[in-house]
Formats: structure tokens, C-alpha cells, sequence
């Protein structure tokens, strides 16, 4: 059997690559929490190990990061997926089933900002559907804390702010 860590590192591999959109620190996390695996200091530390390796990228917002498997990373998880046991892939297949749709709605609206180069803040936001952006706009505010609120109003109104777009856009 393998060390723990990399059996832990295995692991989320094996859920990156499982999976057709990036996964959340907190989602990874939640898994290794959940089934009682390790502790939060430990997943995180795995991840970043991953990500320094340049086995997975993180793309961070302005409140997560979201993580993908790259070419090397399905390539070294090909190398070693036998040391992965069935009750495990069961426990990942478990976590995905219950969660599966949650997981997907969570990752597909984003929002991140930027500060300009005229000082001011850009509010990035988009709407994902199958790892395509469908809405991407970009407003320029005057400051991080307003960039903020759009982004955190973003994550809770972008149905209405949308239907409210096409609804005005399509006349």
C-alpha cells in the first residue's frame, strides 16, 4: 500500500480526472473531511504539493481556487492508479454521486477582480456550461470594496442579472 500522502496526492488525481470541470479547494477538502481521511492542514499541503509538482492548476477567484488535472497529472495518475483501492474509488464515486450536480452548479459561476491600470478595479464574471463560458462581462468599478460586492452579488443574482440581459438584449 502506498504512503499515505501520496495515496491522498492519488486520490485527488483520480477525482480531478473524473470529473469534466474543476473542482474547488473546499470540494476537494470536503471530500478528505467527509470520509474521515486526514485532517483540513494536511489537504492543503497535498494540494499545493500537486500544484508545485505541476501535476494540477489552480485558477483562483476572488474567494476560491479551482483546480484541474493537466496532461502530466493524468499521466502519473495512469503510472500509479493501482494503488488506489476499489473502496476508495468507491468513496469517490459515493461523494460524486450525492454531490455531483452541487459540485457542478458551484464551479460553473464565477467571479474574480482585478485592479486596472488606471487604478480602478475590473469585476470579471462569468457563467460556465460544459467548461465554455456563456456569460462574460467585465465591469470597471472605483474600488476593491465595490469590485468585491459585484463579484459576491454576482455569485447570488446571475440567473436574474442574465434573463434581465437577454430579456432587454433580444427585443
Amino acid at each position: 500500500m502506498a504512503e499515505p500522502n501520496t495515496l491522498y496526492k492519488l486520490i485527488i488525481l483520480d477525482m480531478l480526472e473524473k470529473v469534466d470541470f474543476p473542482l474547488s479547494n473546499s470540494q476537494i477538502t470536503n471530500f478528505f473531511l467527509d470520509a474521515d481521511y486526514t485532517n483540513y492542514f494536511n489537504v492543503q499541503e497535498i494540494i499545493q504539493d500537486l500544484e508545485s509538482a505541476g501535476l494540477i492548476f489552480g485558477t483562483r477567484t476572488h474567494s476560491n481556487t479551482l483546480y484541474s488535472i493537466n496532461d502530466f497529472g493524468r499521466e502519473t495518475l495512469g503510472y500509479f492508479k493501482d494503488k488506489i483501492s476499489e473502496a476508495v474509488e468507491q468513496d469517490i464515486l459515493k461523494y460524486f454521486e450525492k454531490n455531483k450536480f452541487d459540485l457542478k452548479k458551484d464551479n460553473s459561476i464565477r467571479a474574480n477582480y482585478y485592479k486596472t491600470d488606471n487604478q480602478k478595479y475590473a469585476a470579471h464574471l462569468q457563467v460556465y456550461s460544459n467548461n465554455q463560458a456563456v456569460v462574460d462581462i467585465t465591469l470597471v468599478v472605483s474600488s476593491q470594496a465595490q469590485a468585491n460586492v459585484v463579484c459576491t452579488n454576482w455569485k447570488n443574482k446571475n440567473t436574474d442579472i442574465y434573463e434581465y440581459l437577454m430579456d432587454n438584449l433580444i427585443q
